[in-house]
């Protein structure tokens, strides 16, 4: 009985859950995010268009932290791994992106 106990415990230990509260600010902040996408879109006359642009590339990268940190839950311990292979990911399609450009327009 004793080390059924121990058992369980380790196990909550280890899969403790943060509770409602912060995936519920997290989905706010992913609506608030998509409502200014969607108005500094719909404001294109209005705004800069490199501004628009600047700013719709930022919103994207919080937008991608915030679903891999609460949704994907990669901010819990046990996730370097997969977070190391898609940061060498990311690197790779950028050096990628640099390449293309590169090649087409010199």
């Amino acid at each position: 009985m004793a080390a059924q106990n121990v058992a369980s415990n380790s196990s909550n230990r280890r899969h403790k859950h943060e509770g409602k509260q912060k995936h519920i600010i997290a989905f706010l902040f992913s609506i608030v995010l998509t409502l200014i996408a969607f108005v500094m879109v719909a404001s294109a006359g209005i705004v800069n268009k490199t501004f628009t642009y600047i700013l719709l590339l930022v919103m994207a990268v919080l937008q991608v932290i915030i679903q891999m940190a609460y949704w994907m839950h990669m901010k819990d311990k046990g996730h370097m791994l997969p977070i190391v292979f898609m940061i060498g990911g990311a690197f790779v399609a950028f050096l990628a992106i640099v390449m293309a450009v590169y090649w087409v327009w010199w």
